[in-house]
């Protein structure tokens, strides 16, 4: 019993003393969004063959950009390249988390970097095999659809939605650090390291499957997760490239073909794992 109760402490604990840096954090967020989101947006439309490169440039800023390269994609306005360069780059709420729990801004950029300069790299080469080697035809521009999919929740102004957020992602963090502790007590941190980490490929594989599942909670799990040292750089970064927050969620729900949906998140997951792969055998550590 003083185990449960120390487990829940622990948890609570942790999660209230992250409010002032998540809160302080996604008003920054707010207000830089409402200032240049539309600015970055156009930049995007217009960029032609530096798509991949604005893409995962723009893409590095959290908070729902994943989801606005969805609607612009599904309207014909940017390219697959460009779309994957943006989801792969995305930060969702790792940015967020790792400001909170203090860590050195040193590691924070090397993550936000080598995510950028994978985004760019993968982007470049999806637009290569869909032009060169697949072929495909491109669309015409279906403003509509970008229309269906975009959806304004700034109505509140920039202080009510930084709150409303910064509620959602502690109850998240809460709900995840409570089952984490109670997992790490019960088997032991060795134990559900061995999950990610002693067989080839399985551990990046795992990491990827977790990060895909298109809610926050699956960034704040790989995020938590890294910093309990329960995984390493490679599990991490297999988990957030393939991370897009809500933006999986709109090509799902508004997408018109399935194979494209499918073919979309199957490149994905497979180039987040590859990379993941890559970063492990390279001996790249934060």
């Amino acid at each position: 019993m003083d185990g449960v109760m120390d487990i829940l402490m622990d948890t609570i604990w942790d999660s209230l003393r992250l409010i002032p840096f998540l809160f302080l954090t996604y008003l920054v967020m707010e207000a830089l969004e409402h200032k240049a989101g539309e600015k970055a947006r156009r930049r995007i439309q217009g960029a032609g063959k530096l798509g991949p490169l604005w893409g995962a440039a723009l893409g590095v800023i959290p908070h729902g950009f994943s989801a606005a390269a969805s609607g612009l994609y599904l309207g014909r306005v940017i390219t697959l390249g460009t779309l994957m360069s943006i989801y792969l780059s995305t930060s969702e709420e790792m940015l967020p988390v790792l400001l909170a729990e203090q860590v050195e801004l040193g590691v924070i950029l090397k993550i936000l970097g080598l995510k950028m300069l994978i985004g760019m790299i993968s982007g470049y080469l999806v637009e290569f095999v869909c032009r060169k080697v697949l072929r495909l035809n491109t669309h015409k521009m279906d403003i509509h659809a970008i229309c269906e999919t975009e959806r304004c929740g700034c109505e509140g102004g920039i202080l009510k939605s930084a709150v409303s957020h910064t509620v959602k992602i502690c109850l998240y963090i809460f709900l995840v650090t409570l089952v984490l502790n109670g997992v790490i007590g019960l088997a032991g941190e060795e134990r559900l390291g061995m999950l990610f980490v002693d067989l080839p490929l399985v551990g990046e594989m795992t990491a990827a499957l977790v990060g895909l599942i298109p809610n926050c909670a699956s960034s704040v799990v790989i995020t938590e997760l890294y910093l309990d040292g329960v995984i390493g750089t490679s599990q991490l970064m297999a988990g957030l490239l393939v991370n897009t927050g809500v933006g999986i969620l709109i090509i799902l729900r508004q997408g018109q073909s399935r194979k494209e949906k499918l073919g979309i998140i199957g490149a994905l997951y497979g180039i987040a794992v590859f990379w993941g792969v890559v970063i492990g055998a390279a001996g790249i550590r934060f």
